[in-house]
């Protein structure tokens, strides 16, 4: 890891506190850059604060059995990690890994708590984020326990273009791994390989690498209503 810029403008902290605050926020925070598939933390870890991400992509995961792991949520810039553990324990209930070269910048708990104290439009963002992970942590559970394979495979296509959405060549902005697309969907890397087969060959995603392009949104939708 080391120091990189930050200027206070783009991240969710930034985004909601007044500009006398950000002077405070400039000297407490510290900028930190983390390489493709480095932990910004890991399960167990101490939690010591939160993490907004700046700029590049990260996953959210956690043990799920023995030898497999359950990605729990995909991050774009702006949005917070490390929230799953603070306020609520000790340690991290989940790890976070960098998908791509990723900026962000750490708050400690401490100053969290004065901001929270003192900056009333950032405590009513922050609640107001955390009902919503709520909601989205109940749909997911609720997909993953009732949605057959197929459809949860194509959720986590979905999930990937509108989390990072696409370049000019219509493919996923972010890159990520088959397995990653198995663990978020809760199911193998065969699994993902034999499906993704037979949406190629039904032309209805292309992939050129490990970048993926939805060419039939409406018939990769269907999978998640299908019985």
């Amino acid at each position: 890891m080391k120091k990189a810029t930050c200027n206070l403008t783009r991240c969710f902290l930034c985004t909601h506190c007044t500009t006398d605050w950000k002077e405070l926020i400039a000297i407490k925070k510290t900028s930190l850059h983390f390489k493709r598939g480095e932990a910004l933390f890991a399960e167990g870890e101490p939690v010591k604060g939160l993490y907004f991400i700046y700029s590049g992509a990260v996953k959210v995961h956690k043990h799920w059995t023995a030898e497999k792991e359950l990605i729990v949520r995909f991050m774009k810039t702006g949005d917070i990690v490390g929230h799953r553990g603070w306020g609520s324990g000790d340690h991290y209930p989940v790890s976070a890994t960098a998908l791509e070269d990723t900026v962000a910048c750490f708050i400690p708990g401490a100053f969290l708590q004065s901001t929270l104290q003192a900056e009333h439009g950032f405590a009513l963002q922050l609640l107001q984020f955390y009902a919503a992970e709520l909601n989205k942590g109940e749909l997911r559970m609720r997909n993953l326990a009732l949605m057959e394979v197929k459809g949860r495979i194509a959720d986590a296509l979905l999930e990937l273009n509108a989390v990072y959405g696409v370049n000019k060549a219509g493919y996923n902005a972010v890159t990520v791994t088959r397995q990653d697309i198995a663990a978020y969907a809760g199911t193998t890397y065969e699994t993902v390989f034999k499906f993704m087969r037979t949406l190629i060959a039904d032309k209805i995603i292309s992939v050129k690498g490990k970048s993926i392009r939805i060419l039939q949104l409406k018939k990769l939708q269907a999978f998640k209503n299908s019985p």
